[in-house]
């Protein structure tokens, strides 16, 4: 499978409050792969499948090993102790998924979700693993940290260092999720060339629009995805979702969560959804400047994450709209 598909590549700005973000991406490509997805619904919109063919899980679902009453659970199981697992982590958000008692690529998500949140180690051999450390930890867990106390009651954090999105619903957790971001690599531009380096830029966005089902651009396919710089980097959907940041610069988030933020968020040109993004992705590389060429700035790392702002964090000015032809009524932002 190709990587994650985030087209495009962007100037970035330590200041995560808000400094401008010049996005330089390759948005004709990019906007006609939205024109393409818009002529082809012209007809009546299909259900979306959630499984494409020629995507593979990350959990071989072919024989399913009965889960031990006590003791460590691992991908493949399945039994009682599995399906109380998935109660715990859905009552304390990291799992919308089917309450099955079968330890499958949902279950696994939510369990590196946790382990991240909790600081639990996800690079070891047990990185898979429901050990007696984490079995501890469902019992007295911890809340994620607060990046943006003041960021409103309805908002989107992004924490990139622990690799975690939180969806907070009148102040309060709402949903917790595993992301891939940014993986900090070079790589090969749709039009030819390098482009890179492979990082999600840090900063104030809002969700300004949503495309449902999967939609094909140049760099891949995003499953249900919710843009918030233009048509170029989004929060979405895609199979199989790596533990390590590996994407161009989008939000990669397991399909089952991507069934669900979009239903629970305002998207809105100017009034979407804040979606505050801080720090950079682990293992990512700080670019070194190459004779004759600019390069972007690495993400800062921020400060302490529960000291709260002085000021409310000021939003990024919705990105400048252009027109498709032949599509009526769509304006894409570039």
């Amino acid at each position: 499978m190709s990587p994650p598909s985030c087209p495009g590549r962007a100037t970035l700005s330590r200041h995560p409050g808000g400094r401008a973000l010049r996005v330089a991406a390759a948005a004709f490509g990019t906007l006609l792969a939205f024109a393409a997805w818009v002529i082809s619904q012209a007809g009546g919109a299909q259900a979306a499948s959630p499984w494409p063919s020629g995507h593979g899980t990350q959990v071989r679902e072919v024989a399913w090993t009965p889960a031990p009453a006590s003791g460590t659970l691992r991908p493949g199981m399945q039994g009682a102790a599995v399906r109380r697992l998935q109660q715990r982590l859905a009552q304390l958000h990291y799992y919308p998924g089917a309450v099955n008692g079968r330890f499958g690529t949902d279950t696994l998500e939510a369990v590196w979700a946790f382990k991240e949140v909790q600081g639990l180690a996800t690079t070891a051999g047990g990185a898979d693993d429901v050990d007696p450390a984490m079995q501890r930890a469902l019992a007295r867990p911890q809340l994620p940290p607060v990046l943006v106390p003041r960021g409103g009651g309805l908002r989107i954090e992004v924490n990139l260092p622990r690799e975690v999105l939180v969806l907070y619903r009148h102040h309060q957790v709402a949903l917790i999720s595993h992301i891939s971001a940014g993986g900090g690599y070079y790589y090969r531009c749709p039009g030819g060339g390098t482009c890179g380096p492979a990082l999600t830029p840090d900063g104030n966005y809002r969700a300004h629009w949503f495309a449902a089902g999967w939609l094909h651009v140049p760099l891949g396919r995003m499953y249900n995805p919710v843009f918030f710089i233009g048509a170029n980097f989004a929060i979405h959907g895609d199979i199989p979702i790596p533990l390590q940041p590996a994407s161009h610069g989008c939000v990669r988030i397991p399909v089952d969560v991507a069934n669900l933020l979009y239903k629970r968020i305002r998207i809105s040109p100017d009034r979407g959804t804040p979606i505050y993004i801080r720090g950079h992705a682990p293992g990512t590389l700080i670019p070194k400047p190459r004779a004759g060429r600019s390069v972007p700035a690495a993400p800062a790392t921020p400060a302490t994450p529960a000291t709260p702002a002085t000021p409310s964090p000021s939003l990024m000015a919705g990105p400048a709209l252009i027109k498709i032809p032949g599509v009526p009524g769509l304006a894409l932002a570039r």
